[in-house]
């Protein structure tokens, strides 16, 4: 009976514990997280309204790379993830540069998303509470998980996901629940602290639900496997013009410059600036069935471009922007209801980029509700298999084969 209550008594201690830790970090982590996001809103705003800003981007390069002099780590979201899986050092100023810098992307037009920032900032600001604890190392790479979860909760308004995200997106093929409850906490703090400061995640509700025949299953089957394509593309063009930039330009001055007037010339071009920041305003007119046809390509070398020279901001925003075009064109051209094929186009490229499944089908739930999950479960599958060994962080491991029970330990292709 003693020993009974000992173990109830320790059980009670470790579920406060994290309820404490946890919780104090999603409260950090949510409160900067959503001031970070509303902070993208309204350069985002002002940029649409200040055309002119965009031919500064140059200089705003030139002032990132000078920020990022600063870190002779030359931190990212590999980092982080580092973090978790060796016990790597994550510096705290991870959390200001990344912040800044992805806000100068935006401001002034690059092409990028902003969930890197919230991994970044998630994971140096817990990861920095972790050390100045003294927390052992298992207990540190938690609370680094629960930092990423809240980081991710805050800019997406998105609890469910971001818990599962932290634990899965680390090591293909297995999960860490002993991260669960500091995860689930953290990520559920975040979003309120978010809400609180008057930021709010997107969701995407979709008209009506589709009938479940065979015609829907058929289409569903095909997007999916062109979705696993489009990501191993995605992926392929953010890897490969990095390693081009560094090749034909390594002056990293230069080559920032080079791609904030690439950026520049491709817009003017274009006549539209549609491709720039985030691109939230066209993953809506997607959702709506209205897009344009090489809506999705032009996203991939927009994004391509700006990330590769230099600029800083995440990659996964601007996966749901070309999982939704490329989805909408799609349904235009097979009669598959645009909106449904662009939530499936959305869940599966970012699945395809991930490598998460599990969290893809938990973002479509909260993006676009449980109406049409048959559909989304299907496509995440097939995404998830067809994809192969792609990913956008190429610290990120595949532990076991995606087709078969085979424990592979292996890094995602770049």
């Amino acid at each position: 009976m003693k020993k009974y209550a000992e173990l109830c008594m320790g059980r009670v201690w470790l579920l406060t514990r994290w309820l404490l830790l946890a919780g104090m970090t999603g409260l950090v982590v949510g409160v900067l997280g959503g001031l970070f996001g509303r902070s993208i809103t309204a350069v985002t705003d002002y940029r649409g309204s200040h055309l002119w800003m965009l031919y500064l981007l140059p200089l705003a390069g030139l002032v990132i790379v000078g920020m990022y002099k600063m870190d002779p780590y030359k931190t990212g979201t590999n980092r982080v993830l580092e973090g978790i899986q060796t016990g790597a050092y994550i510096p705290l100023r991870m959390a200001p540069l990344i912040v800044g810098s992805t806000v100068l992307t935006h401001a002034f037009g690059g092409s990028a998303g902003r969930e890197g920032a919230a991994l970044q900032l998630g994971g140096s600001i817990s990861g920095t509470i972790g050390k100045w604890l003294k927390l052992g190392e298992y207990d540190h790479r938690i609370m680094i998980m629960s930092g990423m979860s809240a980081g991710f909760s805050a800019l997406f308004g998105t609890p469910l996901t971001a818990t599962v995200f932290a634990m899965e997106v680390t090591n293909v093929g297995i999960m860490q629940y002993a991260a669960l409850v500091p995860c689930c906490v953290a990520s559920l703090v975040a979003k309120e602290m978010a809400e609180l400061v008057g930021a709010h995640g997107e969701h995407f509700p979709l008209p009506s639900v589709a009938a479940f025949n065979w015609k829907n299953v058929t289409l569903v089957i095909i997007l999916a496997l062109c979705c696993a394509g489009v990501s191993i593309l995605f992926c392929t063009v953010l890897h490969y013009t990095e390693h081009i930039y560094k090749k034909w330009i390594p002056n990293e001055w230069l080559r920032v410059v080079a791609g904030g007037c690439l950026v520049i010339l491709m817009t003017k071009l274009l006549g539209t600036t549609d491709y720039l920041g985030a691109g939230m305003p066209v993953i809506e007119l997607a959702m709506e069935g209205k897009v344009v046809a090489a809506a999705f390509l032009l996203k991939i070398v927009f994004t391509g471009v700006s990330l590769g020279s230099g600029f800083r901001g995440g990659e996964i925003v601007p996966s749901l922007f070309v999982g939704a075009t490329f989805g909408c064109l799609f349904g235009q051209v097979t009669g598959m209801p645009p909106s449904l094929a662009a939530a499936c186009g959305m869940a599966s490229v970012f699945c395809g980029v991930t490598n998460c499944p599990i969290s893809s089908l938990l973002l479509s739930f909260e993006l676009f509700g449980f109406g049409d999950m048959s559909f989304f479960l299907l496509s995440v599958s097939i995404a998830y298999l067809e994809s192969g060994y792609y990913g956008l962080y190429h610290s990120q491991k595949i532990l076991y084969s995606k087709t078969n029970l085979q424990f592979i330990d292996t890094h995602t292709k770049e």
